[in-house]
């Protein structure tokens, strides 16, 4: 299809929306917890060692995920020469195409006017803004997902060549390697049979020869990161490696479904906890969506429908396990608008509709507004919430926030009050992207901390890091060692290890979190740093616990050298 004027400007559209939500903030800060400092860590170190094929954490294998995502970060990392423009870099490129995959998809199922606003709408819902702003793995799933759908659909809705049948199939085996879950797009063809099979006239029932191309990329894709992996494993005979592999195939994938032990939640979960609030927009719009929806099945609508039971599809998949996260739900969220599209343009028109916009956009700023009031008249709730948060010296960047968003709805309050939640959402992220995250981040990301605590080393001691937090090591300026990564499953055995490797030579000093003082150090000498990541910090000297050292394994400390942190 030509790309008309008309078209260039939509996506100029999609652009700004992207910019001043997603975008804005971009690079002025350093990874910051729970995953981001981990998994920059890892595709860090991957960079700089040339060891692509096992993800190591601190030096320590790391075996929760596959390993694209890294690999895609490492990229950002190494070829812009900055960590935090390229720990975020896969993200943004992500987000930016998952957009433009929605618009050209809807484009030609629906045209142009629905196109954009899907795609705007999909740039406006709070869980895909979220997500894509930060450096979580899902902000790449979607991306293979997304293009795994497009795919899709284009060969069971649209053209029906090879081609699409075998993108379809390399971006789900993409998606398995950045996370394992990205093979649920292929139960798109599943769904396709099955319609077709209820006199959906639209969809192309899939041929046996089309399914063969679709499987035959999934797995040639997966092999080329599958194969060598395990290659690698069986040379090495060794059992920390064959723990990897069966740990990462095994237990983080099947087990990690079936027998879930962390993250329990109700069956109930999306549908009630996630999906109203963070699906916001578009979940405002279900009730009228879904009598729409009971029509297009009526009529037999399979561009509407196909899209719609996967949807569906993946929100059950996910139900059905008893470990849930709001994430794991994100790749349903295309889908669910490109089946929403069709209607958007009339749902938008729509007074009811306008008014829901200004409702929600009065909701989001809300929570500003009250806080600056009440910092403003040193209320003593706002005051000690300030005190006991990271947000510290942050009442003007509050006070502008309402202000801003609030002049904003100002604006709008009377016509095209459409645009109230896009503006006063574009407005928040653009505050706290270029003011509040710049001022946090020397807390968030441990920066400071990190200073506090090297500047407290002598140079001819030795720093050894116990029960570390993964931001710690994206700050070194000096060779440490450390006793492993997220050994808390283990107990006190990694504070066992820690005192041997303490004790077995002169000039060695812990970084120690308060909760293991009493385990193992409660005789030697502390020196209290401060508090970073929840917890309280010492250095510890000398002397440990006897029992403690006796239980210790000499073979558990791992040198992390400065030059792997630069």
């Amino acid at each position: 299809m030509q790309m008309t004027k008309q078209i260039w400007q939509d996506l100029a559209w999609i652009v700004v929306a992207f910019v001043g939500i997603i975008f804005v903030g971009f690079g002025l800060r350093d990874p910051w917890p729970a995953d981001e400092p981990r998994f920059a860590a890892i595709a860090r170190d991957m960079w700089l060692s040339g060891e692509w094929l096992i993800p190591r954490a601190g030096g320590d294998l790391y075996q929760d995920k596959p390993p694209l995502h890294f690999w895609l970060m490492a990229l950002g990392i190494g070829l812009t020469g900055s960590l935090r423009v390229g720990f975020l870099l896969p993200s943004m490129l992500a987000s930016l195409a998952t957009l433009g995959l929605v618009y050209d998809l809807v484009r030609r199922l629906h045209g142009r006017e629905a196109a954009l606003a899907a795609a705007l709408l999909l740039a406006c819902t709070l869980q895909f803004v979220i997500t894509t702003r930060g450096a979580q793995i899902d902000a790449t799933l979607i991306f293979f997902c997304t293009l795994a759908m497009y795919a899709s659909l284009r060969c069971l809705l649209l053209e029906g060549t090879w081609r699409w049948a075998l993108l379809a199939g390399a971006a789900a085996g993409l998606g398995v390697i950045d996370k394992a879950v990205g093979f649920l797009a292929l139960g798109l063809w599943v769904l396709a049979w099955g319609l077709s099979h209820r006199r959906f006239v639209e969809v192309r029932r899939p041929d046996a020869h089309r399914v063969a191309a679709v499987l035959a990329a999934f797995f040639i894709v997966i092999a080329l990161w599958l194969v060598p992996m395990l290659w690698h494993v069986q040379q090495s005979g060794s059992a920390e490696l064959v723990a990897y592999r069966d740990e990462l195939l095994f237990q983080q994938t099947v087990k990690r479904y079936t027998q879930a032990w962390h993250h329990i939640r109700p069956w109930y979960y999306y549908l009630v906890e996630v999906i109203p609030f963070l699906w916001l927009p578009l979940s405002a719009l279900l009730p009228w969506l879904i009598p729409a929806w009971r029509r297009d099945w009526q009529a037999r609508r399979a561009s509407v429908w196909l899209p719609l039971s996967y949807a569906i599809a993946v929100v059950l998949f996910f139900s059905l396990s008893t470990g849930k996260r709001g994430l794991y739900i994100l790749p349903a969220l295309p889908a669910l608008i490109v089946a929403a599209s069709a209607h958007l343009p009339a749902l938008f028109q729509r007074p009811a509709v306008q008014r829901i916009s200004l409702g929600l956009a009065t909701i989001l700023v809300l929570p500003a507004v009250v806080l600056s009031v009440a910092l403003l008249i040193e209320h003593p709730r706002a005051v000690e919430f300030i005190a006991e948060s990271e947000l510290v010296d942050t009442t003007p960047i509050w006070v502008f926030a309402a202000v801003a968003g609030l002049v904003w709805l100002w604006a709008w309050r009377s016509q095209k009050t459409l645009w109230a939640w896009p503006g006063v959402l574009a407005t928040l992220t653009t505050v706290w992207g270029l003011m509040a995250a710049p001022q946090l981040n020397p807390i968030r990301s441990a920066s400071a901390f990190m200073a506090t605590v090297q500047a407290q080393v002598a140079d001819d001691e030795r720093l050894g890091l116990l029960a570390y937090k993964e931001q710690f090591l994206l700050h070194l300026e000096r060779d440490i060692v450390n006793f492993g990564h997220a050994r808390w499953r283990e107990g006190d055995a990694e504070a066992y290890d820690a005192a041997r490797w303490l004790v077995a030579q002169p000039g060695r000093v812990l970084l120690v979190p308060d909760y293991f003082l009493d385990t193992c150090f409660s005789n030697s000498a502390q020196t209290p740093i401060g508090e970073s990541s929840r917890n309280v910090w010492f250095l510890v000297r000398g002397t440990a616990s006897a029992s403690c050292v006796e239980q210790g394994n000499e073979h558990k400390a791992i040198a992390y050298p400065v030059a792997a942190a630069h």
